[in-house]
């Protein structure tokens, strides 16, 4: 039976330090802000965006919420973006994706200042992630990587399997890996023979987005399993990329959906927001 990385109670901790760390800079006359819009009535959107707004309280960051009609065009939504990007009390920007189809994410995250865009999901910030000279990570890798850090894995010389390659999560995430000193292959939903990577990987990370996708039979065993999916099952019910049931009894470390990764992309969330505030406060 897999011992449950608990994200939960690791994102509990890292939030703790981040309400310290802003307590004390309050106390130096310094305020941490940060801006999240969101456009339409998306319902996950709209949950992520009230979960980040009640975790910025908690944590004392000051939160500006800018909520925005479906009907929001793109000159509209880049005016928005300029006139916080000179907003000297906003220290960071998150626009929550998905956006409406009409309007073009790659854009909207370009037009973000590289030095607010504390998601790093601008090409700038990834390509410091590459050559390993960053000021903020991507949440989601970012929060893995104090999942493991906290449990005492230490990716060195490990056989580190990423199935996945999104922007946001697979390609990040490996280098995060490489950094470590992990053995890193990327995989994906097409790779020929996925389970002849999977079998051999010590250290498992789940980001395809198809439900329980990664079965038992696909696992070392006594492997680290990280399931960043957030699915829903055939009837309905929320589970991510790894078949959680079967998989526990192979892993020899698994998380679980939810309380696994998940609340530790919006603690990393906030942990940015409070490097962006020190870096323009001359603070580091």
């Amino acid at each position: 039976m897999a011992t449950i990385l608990d994200g939960k109670a690791v994102s509990q901790k890292v939030k703790e330090e981040v309400r310290e760390e802003v307590t004390a800079l309050k106390a130096k006359g310094y305020s941490v802000g940060l801006a999240v819009i969101i456009v339409g009535d998306n319902p996950a959107s709209r949950t992520y965006v009230n979960n980040k707004k009640k975790a910025c309280e908690m944590a004392g960051i000051v939160s500006e919420e800018y909520a925005l009609p479906e009907s929001t065009t793109m000159e509209e939504l880049l005016a928005l973006i300029d006139e916080l990007n000179h907003k000297e009390s906003i220290h960071g920007i998150l626009c929550q994706l998905p956006l409406p189809k009409h309007l073009d994410e790659k854009e909207v995250i370009a037009a973000i200042s590289v030095s607010k865009d504390v998601d790093a999901f601008s090409a700038q910030n990834v390509g410091h992630i590459m050559i390993g000279d960053y000021a903020f990570l991507p949440c989601t890798p970012a929060g893995i990587m104090e999942i493991l850090k906290a449990y005492d894995i230490h990716p060195e010389g490990k056989n580190c399997v990423v199935v996945g390659r999104s922007n946001i999560v697979g390609k990040p995430m490996a280098m995060l890996l490489l950094q470590q000193n992990g053995t890193v292959t990327v995989c994906h939903s097409k790779t020929v023979g996925l389970e002849n990577y999977t079998r051999n990987a010590d250290i498992l990370v789940a980001a395809v987005g198809i439900p329980k996708f990664i079965k038992a039979d696909m696992i070392k065993k006594g492997a680290v399993v990280i399931d960043v999916g957030m699915d829903r099952d055939e009837n309905g019910k929320l589970c991510g990329d790894v078949d959680f049931e079967a998989a526990k009894e192979v892993a020899g470390y698994i998380t679980p959906v939810p309380g696994g990764v998940g609340p530790m992309t919006i603690a990393t969330l906030l942990k940015n927001t409070v490097t962006a505030a020190k870096q323009v406060y001359g603070l580091i």
